[in-house]
């Protein structure tokens, strides 16, 4: 796999839950070291339009043609607005990848979709597709999904992009931006 390989990276602002909308933030990066492009969307808090945000992104930046994975800060964003990986990969034909620090505590989650939403039932039920992979990195493990490639080839794209720490620079970046145009500089951990 080529080193300098184009990467989409997709992370949301902070907010809370007294917003309606926040925005997702996506960056253009080859591989882990050259930012070429920011996009940026607004997503309705614990709405449902994440996965129509996502692949719009995909399918109208001028990046597009060089583009050869998207990974997301993990399947859901603005709280609850989960991305469908299986149905942005079918309308972009772009590998998707959600990433994640930490390995989903999924029956809390379970209990807050039932609480919250009427339904949650086809939330969780695409937040629970898809196998959940652990990958070693050289500090902490990190919890990824993917579509589109093979695991080996998504660890791959992982390994090539992250530079320090755990998560994947385009993933880390979009956090950076996205925080800092939120709240006026950027802070916290993607």
């Amino acid at each position: 796999m080529k080193q300098q390989i184009r990467i989409l990276g997709i992370d949301d602002a902070p907010f809370v839950f007294s917003d309606t909308h926040t925005i997702i933030i996506g960056v253009v990066m080859r591989g882990g070291s050259y930012l070429e492009g920011v996009l940026s969307k607004q997503l309705t808090i614990d709405g449902s339009d994440a996965t129509r945000l996502c692949e719009d992104m995909i399918q109208q930046t001028k990046h597009r043609q060089q583009l050869r994975a998207a990974m997301i800060d993990g399947v859901a964003l603005g709280g609850f607005n989960i991305v469908d990986i299986d149905r942005v990969y079918e309308t972009t034909k772009l590998p998707i990848l959600t990433i994640t620090r930490d390995k989903p505590d999924l029956e809390k989650m379970k209990q807050a979709l039932r609480h919250h939403f009427n339904d949650w039932e086809e939330r969780w039920h695409i937040i629970t597709r898809g196998e959940l992979h652990q990958v070693q990195t050289k500090h902490n493990p990190l919890y990824m999904k993917c579509v589109g490639l093979s695991v080996n080839d998504a660890k791959e794209i992982i390994n090539l992009s992250t530079i320090r720490g755990v998560i994947p620079e385009p993933i880390r970046v979009a956090h950076i931006i996205a925080s800092g145009v939120k709240r006026g500089e950027s802070y916290g951990k993607a």
